[in-house]
């Protein structure tokens, strides 16, 4: 308690913030992160999103704080969305991210992994965080009686547009930022209807060279971010152990609905 006190000077930020969470909730955040800036992060996260302690405890050793962090340097959201936009855009986006229930063999294509996400969408979804509904994969449009198919495509109810998820089973090239950007502009024009924000993409890839990927998005004029993603075998052995079961998160989430719903009854 003499710790929680001398690391909590300010009495305001006290009563609005960590006197939201539970004690020990803020054990937990005193024990595993030392700068505050970022213990404040973890905790305004837990309160929004309704985090027991051992969500919590996940998304400390997943390093979810810097994984966010990561990504927004390797999008052109500050350059191509209005301010409260891009923002929003950045907090969705992790890198790398963590798809542990995905298990293939170390060679993959794009059509085995993207299966296995359609298998698990759920849990895919999970992963990509709050907002995401999923519309389709293998989605087609059309362009000058050409047809053309997104590998999935999502529509983000926060953020009100439509985001074109492309996936890439090798390293990152330049020229995949002229595919998605294609995509996108096709999407704004089929797609897209009043009132609905310009659609964002994602390339997930198996590994990025940062450089590369920032020169390939300089100047684009749709909103893009490139991230790198991790199956099962790609994430070391003593994080898989750590990460809690995806049918845990599930049930937790379903807690959550139920203690939502009584509340507003």
């Amino acid at each position: 308690m003499r710790r929680f006190a001398e690391e909590y000077p300010d009495f305001e930020f006290v009563q609005s913030v960590t006197a939201q969470i539970t004690w020990t909730h803020n054990v937990l955040l005193m024990e595993k992160i030392k700068d505050i800036e970022i213990r404040k992060w973890y905790i305004s996260e837990t309160i929004k999103n309704g985090w027991s302690v051992n969500i919590l405890e996940m998304q400390l050793t997943s390093k979810l704080y810097e994984r966010q962090a990561i990504a927004e340097k390797t999008t052109n959201f500050s350059d191509t969305l209005p301010n409260l936009q891009s923002d929003l855009a950045i907090q969705t986006m992790k890198d790398p991210y963590l798809f542990d229930f995905i298990s293939l063999k170390k060679h993959s294509n794009e059509v085995q992994i993207e299966n296995a996400m359609i298998n698990r969408i759920k849990d895919v979804l999970i992963e990509l965080g709050n907002g995401f509904a999923f519309v389709g994969n293998q989605y087609k449009i059309t362009v000058s009686d050409t047809d053309y198919f997104i590998d999935l495509l999502f529509y983000h109810l926060e953020l009100r547009c439509y985001i074109v998820v492309e996936l890439k089973a090798r390293k990152f090239k330049p020229t995949d930022a002229g595919q998605i950007n294609f995509y996108l502009s096709a999407v704004d024009d089929t797609l897209r209807k009043e009132g609905d924000n310009p659609t964002i993409g994602i390339l997930l890839c198996k590994e990025k060279d940062k450089l590369t990927a920032e020169y390939a998005l300089r100047n684009v004029n749709n909103p893009i971010g490139v991230s790198e993603y991790k199956l099962l075998e790609d994430i070391p052995e003593y994080l898989q152990k750590q990460l809690p079961k995806v049918e845990d998160i599930e049930l937790h989430i379903k807690d959550i609905e139920e203690i939502e719903k009584q509340q507003d009854n």
